[in-house]
């Protein structure tokens, strides 16, 4: 790499000409000869300006070489084949060298003591790239290289695992539909068992992971890769976990309603006669009891027979057009020929990823998805979520924002709105609109009310209370290797009120199996931050642009609604994503919209559990 040094000061002198020749008495005195110029100061801008033009074009050269690599890691898994670890390691090794090297953080730091003199622009892409490189330091380029590596192998063991049940191999998406649709209690503690098999196969990477992203960040001052994730929203540790614990304990009256609900009602299902006092896992519709959706079935909203009949492409050239008709420019024709969309033939000679992801491969219009979209009710909403991130990198790819911020302006901005098209894309007045139901349709409300509840409402002891615990746990304060698990199942007691079927020791690892723990560490608030932030918007555009219920929108060709969401988006993450909140909300993050939005059916569950035994 070409070293970009700082320009030496140099300073011009002229020198006195002292008079030679005899002169009378008389003569008048020569001039003074005048003062030495001062020094130019430097113009630390400029320089500024001269490395981050150099760093941005080898970042966006690497960071390309870096997602084809990923692409194929997470696109082509075949058993036994290490070529496309060692493909993505390599690359990703040369990424990390070049983030990380000890001459870009001398001179990032550097340049950040002259803060003053630089645009704020500057000072944000230089503290982005000073962030980036407590990820890779090159000061301790040997743990970066080890973890790096050991990275690409637990990918491999992740997405490459052989799920079996009733003595067949499945994939993922075969058992949570199972878990959506099964009654019989015994079969569907044999799926959730089955879901969970591939925990013991990531325990040895997962600690090794822990000690080496650890012994990463700490090169560079961070005491932890949890305080290191957190510090990104501009918050400690501290502040992190009373942020996530705040709006965790802003939603739990109206969890303790669903819990209780929920207990009584899958008792009558299951026609078990005692009511359990806290939930056994494998009676939820989710493999770790975050989304209980599926339980409520309301009539007229299910869109699965009408969605199988327009097929899977269907769902996802919609999805596009719904971005279309509030302003955004088309996908690029490289998305359709370069994503990964459906699930792979049954007779596919490899495996693939089959957990939904958006991807910006180079930072400007390469823009890909990774899915396995079938034609159902569940893919019809991951399908609106996924292009949201998709629109997201399309919007701020623009010469105003240098590759270094295009990003979220902060990681839940991008959740917030790909959540928040999702729901939108589901309410009753968008589903009319768009003919996938007569607007003869009865509805009830309060079901429906009651299944975005246990979709959205469940989810936040999970994400804020759980996970983020757990994470918190596992990397501040260095969870014991034979406590792994039984921290997880004493979190999901108690925030979740839930517990698993039969007593599961240290010989699993359950935590594991949630594919963030392993490949996007330490991060998981992000989830419970981005409902907030979807309430916050979906409020503010329901109300203010819209002037509709929030609970029956449609934002559907709302030229308005697009132009308030590309403000957003346009920035990135080059403005301070609070500004940005406060300035197209006029409030600060608050779970306040989100508590309103499902305060009117506090009335009816309180109401459904009378006389019934609250355990939460």
């Amino acid at each position: 790499m070409k070293k970009h040094l700082l320009p030496l000061m140099a300073a011009a002198t002229l020198a006195a000409c002292a008079p030679t020749a005899k002169a009378p008495v008389a003569t008048a005195p020569a001039a003074p000869a005048p003062p030495p110029t001062a020094p130019a100061p430097p113009d630390y801008r400029a320089q500024a300006q001269q490395f981050l033009d150099g760093y941005n074009a080898e970042y966006v050269r690497l960071y390309t070489a870096s997602s084809e690599a990923e692409w194929r890691s997470n696109t082509h898994i075949v058993a036994g084949d290490t070529s496309n670890a060692g493909a993505t390691t390599r690359a990703n090794q040369r990424m990390a060298a070049f983030t990380g090297s000890a001459e870009n953080i001398r001179q990032l730091r550097e340049l950040l003591t002259h803060k003053s003199a630089l645009t704020p622009l500057q000072v944000k892409q230089l503290e982005t790239a000073l962030y980036n490189a407590a990820n890779n330091p090159q000061t301790v380029a040997d743990v970066v290289k080890k973890r790096i590596s050991a990275e690409a192998a637990q990918t491999e063991k992740l997405y490459g695992f052989d799920y079996k049940y009733a003595g067949k191999s499945v994939i993922t998406n075969d058992i949570d539909e199972l878990l959506r649709k099964e009654t019989n209690p015994q079969k569907r503690q044999q799926i959730w068992e089955a879901s969970k098999a591939i925990g013991p196969t990531l325990k040895d990477g997962l600690l090794n992971l822990r000690d080496l992203r650890n012994q990463t960040v700490q090169a560079l001052g961070y005491p932890d890769y949890f305080t290191y994730q957190a510090s990104d929203y501009g918050l400690t540790r501290d502040e992190m976990m009373a942020l996530v614990r705040k709006i965790n304990d802003e939603l739990r009256p109206l969890y303790r309603e669903l819990h209780t609900y929920a207990r009584y009602e899958l008792a009558k299902k299951y026609k078990v006669k005692q009511v359990p006092d806290y939930l056994p896992a494998h009676w939820l519709p989710n493999r770790w009891g975050q989304d209980w959706g599926a339980l409520v079935d309301v009539k007229g909203l299910n869109l699965d027979a009408v969605l199988a009949k327009k097929g899977a492409e269907w769902q996802v050239k919609q999805g596009e057009r719904f971005y279309q008709s509030l302003g955004f420019p088309a996908l690029p024709a490289s998305f359709y020929e370069k994503s990964s969309l459906y699930p792979l033939p049954k007779n596919a000679t490899y495996k693939k990823n089959n957990h939904a992801s958006a991807w910006h491969m180079d930072l400007n219009q390469d823009l890909r998805s990774l899915m396995s979209v079938e034609a159902n009710t569940e893919w019809y909403e991951t399908a609106h979520h996924e292009l949201g991130h998709i629109f997201y990198y399309q919007t701020y790819s623009n010469p105003d924002v240098p590759p270094l911020l295009r990003q979220g302006a902060n990681r839940a901005y991008h959740e917030a709105i790909g959540s928040m098209m999702g729901l939108a894309a589901k309410q009753k007045p968008f589903l009319v609109g768009l003919g996938l139901i007569p607007a003869s349709t009865k509805t009830d409300q309060t079901q429906q009310l009651l299944q975005e509840a246990l979709s959205y409402v469940t989810f936040i002891p999970f994400a804020s209370g759980v996970m983020s615990e757990w994470e918190n746990s596992f990397y501040a304060d260095k969870l014991p290797a034979d406590q792994l698990n039984a921290k997880w199942w004493a979190l999901c007691k108690q925030y979740q009120g839930m517990v698993p079927p039969t007593e599961r020791g240290e010989n699993y690892l359950d935590p594991a199996t949630k594919t963030h723990i392993n490949d996007d560490p330490a991060q998981y608030y992000d989830y419970a931050l981005s409902y907030v932030i979807l309430f916050q918007l979906h409020d503010h555009i329901a109300k203010n642009i819209l002037h509709q219920d929030p609970h029956a929108t449609n934002y559907y060709g709302n030229q308005e609604v697009g132009l308030f969401l590309r403000d957003i988006m346009r920035p990135g993450s080059s403005r301070d994503w609070r500004a940005v909140l406060k300035e197209k909300t006029g409030e600060d993050l608050s779970a306040r919209a989100m508590v309103d939005y499902f305060q009117p059916l506090m009335a009816y569950l309180k109401a459904q559990n009378k006389g019934r035994k609250y355990t939460m």
